[in-house]
């Protein structure tokens, strides 16, 4: 969409504030009507329940997320309707224009995903949202979701990611992330991040920032998964709902409901204190029952089952196999795996091989790791496994889903966002050398 590397020249937010500025964004407006997500795993869940819950309230509802799974619309919506061609064509055209007027004056280069924020920030206030849920792209001290400003975030989960970026210890990882919350705010954190409490507390104190913990002041129990759906309580500062139904599967997404409830309930209390207690527990159950966010365990085919997942992370992909064997059975399943050549293939092999007797290795079109690379793990984590060797993700396709059919087996797909697509791709008969991440 844009002419521009992934990345620009340097800490992007003084360029990036000169181009809002250009653009006529009001950031006390955004400001007041918006709410940031961070952390590493179960960003993009957490950001669509909010957002369904503020849709739902029946507030005109903006959501900026990334990565897109298959159109870089989707990391524009409305009301859970992704940004159509036209408009997305003319904003963007208008915020290359504001690029090059601010990179003339400044002399520095922007990165694409500072354009795409740009875009969403422009798109949400001419649309009149009266509630925008953003995503971080990587940390928070940094990033362009810092420039909104609101005293409403969290962190989703600390996992080692982008360490020469954002710090080599999970202390230095929260700590960036938790620098999304403008002063006097509040960051909600994820129930992995318990362990680094001490650290956040102090962290955060000179800020007057205060730190919600799941799991400590948000309670969570009575959790309940199955293939036809989850469902747990929930308890914060006196709202008491009970047997909330969420409608995206896998056990990591009861710590990712949770927070989205409390940010709503936040925001709320800040926006509109008005609000009356009965219609908020409405508008949640609501909410959270209709989101849908693909990707996430999603089953792509009933016969044979196939379900994929996009985590990318050794951790995540840890919680999505534990999720997947508590909805749908421990037995029975192919393994097609991959992963890519950016990641911690070896780590992200040994977390899933030992757990399957028949492992399909195979390589995405998109930044993947060499199959025989991965096989050569495979085999190191797992010396009993029959393991094949596919050349590309049509074959690994074919093969699975006949092996499955001739075994009355089940099919498993993680490993990263791009194997996860391609193949869900091909499986639909579409062409996986079609898709154009970034």
């Amino acid at each position: 969409m844009f002419e521009l590397p992934k990345y620009g020249e340097g800490i992007c937010l003084a360029r990036l504030a000169a181009l809002l500025e250009s653009l006529a964004v009001n950031r006390e407006w955004l400001e007041r009507r918006s709410v940031v997500v961070t952390g590493s795993n179960g960003k993009g869940s957490t950001a669509a329940f909010c957002a369904s819950i503020g849709n739902a309230h029946g507030l005109r509802t903006g959501l900026f997320t990334s990565p897109h799974l298959y159109r870089i619309n989707e990391r524009f919506q409305i009301d859970g309707s992704p940004i159509g061609d036209g408009e997305l064509a003319n904003l963007a055209a208008r915020v290359s224009a504001g690029i090059a007027r601010v990179s003339a004056r400044l002399s520095q280069r922007f990165g694409a995903f500072e354009a795409m924020f740009a875009l969403a920030c422009l798109y949400f206030q001419e649309s009149r949202c009266d509630f925008a849920v953003f995503e971080a792209g990587i940390g928070g001290r940094y990033d362009p979701v810092r420039l909104v400003e609101t005293r409403v975030t969290c962190v989703t989960s600390v996992d080692y990611e982008h360490v020469e970026l954002l710090g080599n210890s999970l202390e230095l990882i929260a700590s960036d992330k938790s620098d999304a919350c403008a002063s006097g705010g509040t960051v909600v954190y994820g129930e992995n991040c318990l362990n680094l409490k001490p650290h956040l507390l102090e962290y955060n104190r000179h800020r007057e920032v205060a730190s919600l913990f799941v799991r400590e002041q948000i309670v969570i129990d009575g959790e309940v998964a199955s293939a036809s759906g989850q469902r747990f309580g929930y308890r914060f500062e006196g709202q008491d709902f009970p047997a909330l139904e969420i409608g995206v599967l896998g056990g990591f997404q009861f710590n990712n409901a949770a927070i989205a409830v409390t940010l709503f309930l936040l925001w709320l209390r800040e926006s509109r204190p008005q609000t009356i207690p009965a219609a908020i527990e409405s508008t949640i159950r609501s909410g959270l029952r209709e989101t849908r966010w693909p990707g996430r365990l999603e089953v792509i085919e009933k016969n044979p089952l196939t379900v994929i997942d996009v985590g990318h992370t050794p951790d995540g992909i840890k919680q999505s196999l534990t999720s997947l064997r508590s909805i749908h059975g421990t037995d029975g399943w192919i393994l097609v795996t991959g992963a890519s050549a950016d990641k911690k293939a070896d780590e992200i092999v040994r977390a899933l091989a030992p757990a399957f007797r028949i492992i399909i290795c195979t390589k995405a079109y998109h930044k993947g790791t060499d199959a025989q690379t991965i096989a050569a793990s495979v085999r190191a984590a797992n010396p009993n496994a029959r393991v094949d060797v596919t050349a590309t993700i049509e074959d690994s396709v074919e093969l699975s889903r006949s092996l499955a059919k001739s075994r009355n087996r089940k099919i498993y797909v993680p490993g990263g966002l791009f194997l996860a697509i391609e193949f869900a791709t091909v499986a639909r008969g579409g062409n996986a050398r079609d898709l154009t991440f970034f």
